[in-house]
Formats: C-alpha cells, structure tokens, sequence
C-alpha cells in the first residue's frame, strides 16, 4: 500500500515539474515589445491549433507552420487588429480547423454527434436482429437414426 502511494505521488511531482518547467516554443525573436499586445498575442495563440501539432496550440509547438502563425497573429495585432479580426483572418486563411475550439455551427454540432448517433442505431439494429432471431428447434432423429443410437450407445 506504501510502494502505490510513493508511485502517485511520484507521478503528481513529475507532472507538476513537466508542467512547471514546460517551455513555451514561442521564441524570444517574436515576442512584442509592447506587453499589451504580447499578452493579447498569447491569448489569441492559446486557442489557435498547430496544423502540424493537431491538439497543441501554436505557442506550445515548435513546428515552421506554428511559429509563422505565431508572427501571424503579432504582425496582425501590431497594424491595429482586434483580437476577433486576427481570429477571422487566420480562420479564412487556414480554415477552422485552425481553431482548438470550432464555432458551434448546426454543421459541427452534426459532426460531434454522428458518432455517437451512428453507435446508437447500430446497437439499435443489433439488439433488433438478436430479438428477431427465430429459436434453432432441436433436431429431431428419425426412428432408424435413434435406434442406431442406442446399439452405439450400449456397446
């Protein structure tokens, strides 16, 4: 019981270390000289995806494509952009895949929820084949065929 509680405890530091010490790819070259904008960058950034990456923001990826991204959105801030107007701008760009968290459109709600519908209606169909399924009646033996089994059964 000791050795489980060492193990999670030990796994809690590492991961609070790896959390603590993660680096941020962005790199000292991008950042802002202004603080306003470099924090309106980073929040931008945060629900931007790395095309390369797929679920990592671009500040967290070090991939080419995350780190033009990243100049991106601080060169669209600088001439004056809000921080919806950079978003529209790289979403038209690159498409809204580019976004960690997709607009609720009824088009993406219908994506989410294909999964999970398509899982039901097969169950559905199983359970509904299963239930419908005619019992097998036993096979019955002729009289020729029984009295065979019983001379191989008496031996």
């Amino acid at each position: 019981m000791k050795k489980m509680r060492y193990i999670a405890l030990s796994l809690l530091l590492i991961m609070a270390l790896f959390r603590a010490f993660s680096s941020h790819a962005v790199e000292p070259g991008e950042i802002l000289a202004d603080p306003v904008l470099e924090a309106r960058a980073r929040e931008i950034s945060k629900d931007l995806r790395c095309l390369v990456c797929r679920n990592e923001n671009i500040d967290s990826s070090n991939a080419d494509i995350a780190a033009d991204l990243r100049v991106l959105v601080r060169e669209r801030l600088q001439v004056g952009d809000t921080n919806e107007q950079v978003v529209a701008h790289i979403v038209e760009r690159y498409g809204e895949y580019v976004l960690l968290r997709p607009a609720r459109t009824l088009s993406n709600l219908a994506l989410w929820a294909a999964g999970p519908v398509l899982f039901l209606v097969g169950l559905g169909v199983a359970l509904l084949f299963v239930r419908r399924r005619k019992p097998v009646a036993p096979a019955t033996l002729s009289d020729a065929e029984q009295k065979r089994l019983r001379e191989i059964l008496d031996r």
